[in-house]
């Protein structure tokens, strides 16, 4: 279960994201771009749910925003689907389809809150200290991509294969 973290939920329909308040996510809710901007600028939150075919302000333009001004909030963009123009990701930590289900953007938003930072921690740190042993073919702060769809090194998957399966079944838990 989420240990009460906040997620902003910029979505046409925000009933949608029930699930994440069910798993113990606390959802402040905004059915728009610029209302989710809005409410960016005057409350504290660890993550973003981003709908990406929004009414006035498309999500890609409200993803671009919210990086430039606070870099850190990891981004779950929703889509109906993986076809999206380039560059379209280029400010969003993960893509969720909407037929990928609830339990498997919840196992997303797990992921970007509380395996990602770690390893980007562990990343940090190795790259740090003398001797520690690199793998091959990485250079320093070269980092995966979730959202690009990158092979991962079985090694630095946050999930085994069967995990995942188990995730996008809906029969998991953290």
């Amino acid at each position: 279960m989420a240990s009460s973290n906040t997620l902003l939920c910029i979505h046409r329909d925000p009933a949608q994201l029930r699930s994440l308040q069910k798993n113990g996510y606390k959802l402040v809710n905004a059915t728009n771009g610029h209302d989710g901007l809005r409410l960016l600028a005057s409350q504290s939150v660890d993550a973003i749910v981003l709908d990406y075919q929004l009414v006035i302000l498309d999500g890609i333009f409200v993803a671009n925003e919210i990086k430039r001004a606070h870099p850190t909030i990891p981004i779950v963009m929703l889509a109906d689907d993986l076809e999206l123009p380039n560059g379209a990701l280029s400010s969003v930590d993960a893509l969720v389809t909407k037929s990928d289900g609830a339990h498997f953007l919840w196992a997303t938003v797990h992921f970007v809150l509380n395996v990602k930072p770690t390893q980007r921690s562990e990343r940090k740190l190795s790259t740090q200290m003398p001797g520690y042993p690199r793998r091959a073919g990485r250079s320093a702060g070269q980092a995966h991509h979730f959202h690009t769809g990158a092979s991962l090194d079985p090694k630095d998957a946050p999930f085994s294969p069967k995990e995942w399966r188990s995730i996008q079944m809906g029969i998991v838990r953290f």
